[in-house]
């Protein structure tokens, strides 16, 4: 059969709409400004000669970096003054690649965090190359730099994300099972249960932007951290009314609650050895737009 014409271009670009937007969430930490960088990118492909594109996945991925590194000019000065802890915007309930590695997957909040601490032309180096599949001369020419240079690049960046990875992977059943039974305590206020669930050197991060209640800085260990739940507890006593759903948060398990005034939160945790290691919690509602209870 005759492949229908596609004279925009439209069905070329949507074969690889998903792996594009992990490349661009990585590398923006938004999937509002994702989904912009895509659009504008689209825009590029329609506008281009595309018989003279050999591999369109290639091109476009050189697009989206490109118009990414743009933007995380300005983001970066954002973040300069950005109020607390920042974490990146959560993807619930999805999934972002179509590759075969297991990197292609991960849009942890762990390694969107190491990601943020790199340059942005290490995170480009080593997504577009690791990631995304581009030999390193495609990278350099994506670039504007040498190839050396750019293998010099993806290697730091690659030897920080090594270093921040668990030795083994989590499972996924404990990290509902763990979710499932925080939420339960949560619910009931029951502080000895939550206790049960968290790991000595627990770590709770809470971004709130400026926009709304949050720590200024993260809470470390596990009795700082219950003893700040109870401490918003006793200071809102309609929070244990707070309505909460199991849902994936970048790929860990996590929870989505929405409080009595109709606003929503996500809280996502990572684990190791059967105890919570870290809980994500966004509140900035700037970040939450997307996301339904």
């Amino acid at each position: 059969m005759t492949a229908a014409p596609d004279p925009n271009g439209l069905a070329d670009f949507e074969a690889h709409r998903r792996a594009l937007m992990g490349l661009a969430y990585r590398m923006l930490g938004s999937r509002a400004e994702a989904e912009d960088v895509l659009q504008d990118a689209y825009l590029r492909w329609h506008g281009t000669d595309r018989a003279s594109v050999e591999e369109p996945r290639h091109y476009l991925g050189t697009v989206v970096a490109r118009l990414c590194l743009d933007r995380m000019k300005s983001a970066q000065v954002r973040r300069e003054v950005y109020v607390g802890p920042w974490l990146p915007e959560p993807v619930v309930d999805e999934a972002f690649g179509d590759e075969d590695s297991t990197l292609a997957h991960d849009i942890s909040v762990a390694l969107m965090l190491t990601l943020e601490r790199l340059s942005p032309l290490e995170r480009a180096s080593f997504l577009l190359h690791d990631v995304f599949g581009l030999e390193f001369a495609e990278v350099a020419r994506a670039l504007g730099r040498g190839e050396a240079a750019c293998r010099q690049l993806a290697a730091r960046a690659r030897a920080h994300i090594e270093a921040g990875r668990p030795r083994f992977p989590a499972s996924r059943a404990d990290g509902a099972r763990l979710a499932s039974a925080f939420q339960a305590a949560a619910a009931s206020g029951d502080t000895q249960a939550l206790r049960q669930v968290l790991a000595e050197d627990v770590v709770l991060f809470t971004d709130g932007g400026g926009k709304r209640i949050a720590a200024l800085n993260p809470i470390r260990g596990a009795e700082k951290v219950l003893r700040f739940f109870a401490g918003i507890a006793a200071k809102d006593p309609t929070l244990l009314g707070t309505q909460m759903r199991a849902a994936s948060i970048n790929g860990l398990a996590g929870l989505v609650l929405r409080e009595a005034d109709g606003s929503i939160d996500t809280m996502a945790f990572e684990h190791r050895d059967g105890r919570i290691v870290a809980i994500y919690v966004t509140r900035n509602p700037e970040k939450l737009h997307h996301v339904r209870f």
